[in-house]
C-alpha cells in the first residue's frame, strides 16, 4: 500500500513533575491526545485555564478514520484557530446523491442558503485536523502536551483526582482539580473503573478502503442501495484530499474480516465498481463492525469527566462520532471553566451530562435507524426499505423515509434547566428557538464584511437590535462580568439583512447567548434584571 500522508513524529520529553518529591498539582489533566482533547485543551487555554494533555503514543491517528467535518464543527474550530487550515485543505460539499441497483432515485442539498462563511461539510482524513491542532498547540504555552505517556490509574482522592502516568523514562504520579478522560472508544479508564457503555452491537461486517485515483467523479456523496456492482449490499462513496477516495462496502454478517483486509480479495470488488480502464492504488484498508452505545452517566465521583468516544459511540452512518464529540467538547470547557473561577457552582457541571446525554441519545437513535434501514434484518424490512427507493424516484413523500444516514446536526437543548422559557406574549416563531446554535450571518464591521458567529467570543453575549434601544441600559450592561453586548448598527452593519431576519429581531428585541453559542434567552422587550436572571440561571446558580 501506498501513503500520501506522512506521521509527524513527537519526542518523548522528561517532565520536571517526574523528579518532583510530592506529586505536583494541576487544574485539569486531559488524558488522549484526538481531536476532542487537543481542543479541550486549546479552549481551556483561550480562557486562561492551564492544562497536560496525556497521550500514550508519539504521533498522530493512523488512516483515515473520521472523515465528514460537518458545518458546526468547522465553527468550533474557528474558536482555537483551526477552522481554517481544514477548509483549506479539506473537500468541501453540500449535495448528496442516492442510488438504488443502478438508477438515482433522490439527492438533497445540506445547506441550500447562502450566507454563511463555513460550508456544510468538509471532507479530510482525521490525521490531518489533528496534525493542525497539534501545531497550534506548539504556540499555546498554558498547554503541557505529553507524548508517550500512558495514564495506568485514575482516582478520586478528596477533593483531588490522582493520575498515575507510565513513560520511557518511569512511571510518576500527578493530581488535578478535574480530570478529562479522552482516550477513545475502547477507553481503558472506562474499563479500569468498572463503569459500562450500554447499548446495540451490530453483527453487520463493513469494509473502509482509501483508494487513490484519478477519477471525475464530482464533489459529492454517493450512496448506493443494492447495486449491480456489489448485489444486496450498500456502498458508500466520499472524495478526499490527495487524490485520495474513501469507499465503504457493506460485506454482511458472516464476512471473513481477514480475508476482507486483503487487497488482492478487495481489488474485484473495486474494479467491479470503478470499471476495468480506472487505475488505482490502496492506501488503507480497514474491516470494522460498529456500536451504538453509552455510558449511563458521563461524571464519574463528579471529578472524572468522561468526552467524545470514551463516553459514546455510533454507527459512521451521518458522521456524527467526531461532530458529536467536539459539540460535547465544547458544552464542557465553558462550563468547567467557570466552576474552577467561581463563578458558577459545581453542580453546573451536571447539565454537561444533562444535555451531552440528549445530544448522544439523538446521535445513537439516528444512526441506529440508519443503520436498520441500510441492513434490513428480515424479508418484510427488506421489503418498505426497497418500496421505499423505488417510491422516491417519483414521489416526494417517500423520500423523508430514505435514509442513508441522517448528517449530524447541532443538538438543541430543548428542556435544558439553563434555558430561560419565552414569554407567550412575545410571540417568537421556532426559527431561532432557545437551546438552539446561533445561526450565522454576514456582517460588515469598519467597512469590512464579517461575519456574526467571529464577533461571539467565550463569554455570554446580548446581541440586542438598535432600533429604540435605551443606550443607557445598553451602556450598564456593557459593565457587566463575562457578558459582550453587541448592538445591531452600533458594532457592527447587518449589511445583507439576514442577521435580523434569521433572527426575528425587532425594534430592542434581544438574545442572550451562552460561551458555547447556544442561545440561553430571548426577548422582545427586555430589562437588565432580565438579563442577569438569564444569566444566573444558565450559569446553574438556581440548581444549587
Amino acid at each position: 500500500m501506498v501513503s500520501t500522508y506522512q506521521n509527524p513524529v513527537y519526542a518523548f520529553r522528561r517532565s520536571p513533575d517526574q523528579d518532583a518529591t510530592t506529586p505536583v498539582h494541576h487544574p485539569i489533566i486531559i488524558v488522549g491526545g484526538g481531536p476532542t482533547g487537543l481542543y479541550s485543551a486549546l479552549d481551556f487555554a483561550k480562557q486562561g485555564i492551564p492544562t497536560v494533555v496525556l497521550d500514550d503514543d508519539n504521533t498522530v491517528s493512523y488512516g483515515s478514520r473520521a472523515l465528514c467535518f460537518s458545518k458546526r464543527t468547522l465553527e468550533i474550530l474557528d474558536r482555537v484557530d483551526c477552522g481554517q487550515p481544514v477548509v483549506d485543505k479539506g473537500v468541501t460539499w453540500q449535495l448528496g446523491k442516492v442510488f438504488f441497483h443502478e438508477r438515482q432515485v433522490y439527492e438533497f442539498n445540506l445547506l441550500p442558503e447562502d450566507g454563511h462563511e463555513r460550508p456544510a461539510f468538509v471532507n479530510i482524513q482525521q490525521y490531518y485536523p489533528e496534525e493542525y491542532l497539534v501545531n497550534r498547540i506548539q504556540h499555546v504555552p498554558e498547554i503541557d502536551l505529553r507524548w508517550q505517556s500512558k495514564v495506568t490509574q485514575v482516582r478520586r482522592q478528596g477533593e483531588k483526582v490522582e493520575v498515575v502516568v507510565e513513560t520511557p523514562a518511569g512511571a510518576y504520579r500527578m493530581t488535578c482539580d478535574y480530570v478529562l478522560i479522552a482516550d477513545g472508544a475502547n477507553s481503558p479508564i472506562r474499563e479500569s473503573l468498572g463503569l459500562k457503555s450500554v447499548g446495540q452491537v451490530f453483527n453487520d461486517t463493513f469494509l473502509i478502503a482509501d483508494i487513490l485515483m484519478k477519477a471525475g467523479f464530482p464533489t459529492e456523496r454517493w450512496f448506493w442501495f443494492d447495486p449491480p456492482f456489489h448485489p444486496g449490499q450498500s456502498v458508500l462513496l466520499h472524495k478526499q484530499p490527495d487524490g485520495c477516495w474513501r469507499i465503504d462496502f457493506q460485506l454482511g454478517a458472516g464476512a471473513d474480516r481477514n480475508a476482507w483486509k486483503q487487497p488482492e480479495k478487495v481489488r474485484p470488488l473495486i474494479k467491479a465498481m470503478l470499471g476495468e480502464e480506472i487505475e488505482f492504488e490502496f492506501e488503507w484498508l480497514s474491516v470494522y463492525s460498529f456500536r451504538c452505545r453509552r455510558m449511563e452517566s458521563f461524571i464519574h465521583e463528579d471529578r472524572i469527566l468522561f468526552v467524545g468516544d470514551s463516553a459514546h459511540q455510533v454507527s459512521p452512518f451521518g458522521a456524527r462520532g467526531a461532530n458529536g464529540a467536539l459539540q460535547a467538547a465544547e458544552n464542557l470547557v465553558w462550563k468547567l471553566v467557570r466552576v474552577l473561577k467561581g463563578q458558577a457552582p459545581a453542580s453546573l457541571l451536571k447539565t454537561y451530562d444533562q444535555e451531552r446525554s440528549q445530544g448522544a441519545d439523538e446521535n445513537i437513535l439516528n444512526s441506529s435507524r440508519a443503520t436498520d434501514f441500510i441492513t434490513p434484518k428480515n424479508r418484510m424490512t427488506r421489503l418498505f426499505r426497497d418500496t421505499v427507493l423505488e417510491l422516491a424516484e417519483q414521489y416526494p413523500f417517500a423520500r423523508p423515509l430514505v435514509n442513508s444516514g441522517r448528517l449530524s446536526v447541532p443538538c438543541v437543548y430543548d428542556g435544558s434547566s439553563l434555558n430561560t422559557a419565552d414569554r407567550v406574549e412575545d410571540g417568537f416563531t421556532p426559527k431561532q428557538r432557545v437551546g438552539s446554535v446561533c445561526k450565522d450571518a454576514p456582517i460588515t464591521i469598519n467597512g469590512e464584511k464579517a461575519w456574526l458567529l467571529r464577533q461571539l467570543g467565550d463569554q455570554f453575549v446580548l446581541l440586542v437590535d438598535g432600533r429604540n434601544a435605551d443606550q443607557t441600559v445598553v451602556n450598564r450592561l456593557r459593565q457587566e462580568p463575562d457578558l459582550k453586548v453587541l448592538v445591531v448598527d452600533q458594532d457592527f452593519v447587518d449589511s445583507e439583512g439576514k442577521v435580523r431576519e434569521r433572527y426575528e429581531l425587532l425594534p430592542n428585541s434581544a438574545y442572550l447567548m451562552r460561551p458555547d453559542q447556544h442561545v440561553a434567552a430571548r426577548w422582545r422587550q427586555w430589562t437588565v434584571a432580565d438579563v442577569q436572571q438569564a444569566m444566573q440561571r444558565a450559569l446553574g446558580k438556581e440548581l444549587v
